[in-house]
């Protein structure tokens, strides 16, 4: 899938008795950890043709556009980091993220250690604090499969807002939109690594299935893994609906930052 720490922190602390935040681990479905067999490699793929750096210059600019006062971010399904980093390292906003995956949390947690990291679930997490924006980028929202998820992390983005806070969220596609059978293949290499990775595209009926392939050579020679990704389609007025269900407004914007149209969100009056 991005925050606050530092300085002058404009969120409140509203920590529950004990004065720890509230995390459920378990996962909702199974096989929780979807990228299992390539978390360490997440940066070198997706390095290789997505451009995070401008991504987060747009983020960034969006938000000054949106909300000016913007300094603190919780990154939802955050990933390695890299959303989380370059917005605090180049645009001085502050950055909390959590994600389900301990490996994701460990790698984000290293790469921006003056953030905080959570291992949580996106439907289910209560942290204690607020923020000026809560990210949900990358399409990660898809992962929740369906709609009753979908709207329960919602209402856990509307919980971790602070007043006049924003909610973005980078949607999947929606129904009707991937092509079944489409077939891509992305190569990386760095430090003696090469990895090769051919995906497969499946729909059914509001499902999509995505199989990767992974080629993977090393010092230690040629190892071959694979995933499936299961990620729910959700027509627009679908998640507009979800949206205004737990009290918050959403506009949509079919472009967004990668093509995949973006939704941002504020609570409603």
């Amino acid at each position: 899938m991005l925050c606050a720490r530092a300085h002058e922190l404009t969120f409140n602390y509203l920590r529950p008795a004990g004065g720890r935040p509230q995390l459920k681990r378990e996962p909702l479905d199974r096989s929780p950890y979807v990228f299992r067999e390539s978390a360490e490699l997440y940066d070198l793929i997706y390095s290789s043709f997505k451009d995070y750096s401008q991504e987060a210059r747009d983020i960034a600019l969006l938000l000054r556009r949106i909300h000016p006062h913007c300094r603190t971010i919780l990154d939802v399904a955050c990933g390695t980091g890299e959303h989380a980093h370059l917005l605090a390292a180049d645009h001085g906003l502050q950055v909390d993220g959590l994600d389900l995956d301990p490996a994701f949390v460990r790698i984000a947690r290293a790469k921006h250690p003056v953030g905080e990291f959570y291992e949580a679930d996106m439907v289910d997490f209560h942290l204690g604090q607020r923020y000026d924006a809560v990210l949900c980028l990358f399409s990660s929202i898809g992962y929740l499969r369906t709609l009753s998820n979908v709207r329960r992390a919602l209402a856990c983005f509307r919980e971790h807002l602070a007043p006049g806070g924003v909610v973005i969220v980078e949607p999947w596609f929606a129904p009707d939109v991937l092509e079944p059978g489409h077939t891509t293949t992305r190569t990386a290499e760095a430090r003696g690594l090469r990895v090769v990775r051919v995906s497969q595209t499946e729909v059914q009926d509001r499902l999509s299935r995505l199989r990767f392939d992974y080629e993977i050579h090393g010092p230690g020679g040629v190892r071959h893994a694979t995933e499936v990704h299961e990620l729910g389609l959700f027509t627009t007025d679908e998640m507009l609906r979800s949206f205004e269900e737990v009290g918050l407004l959403a506009e949509h914007d079919a472009q967004g930052l990668t093509g995949r149209g973006l939704f941002v969100a504020k609570a409603a009056a």
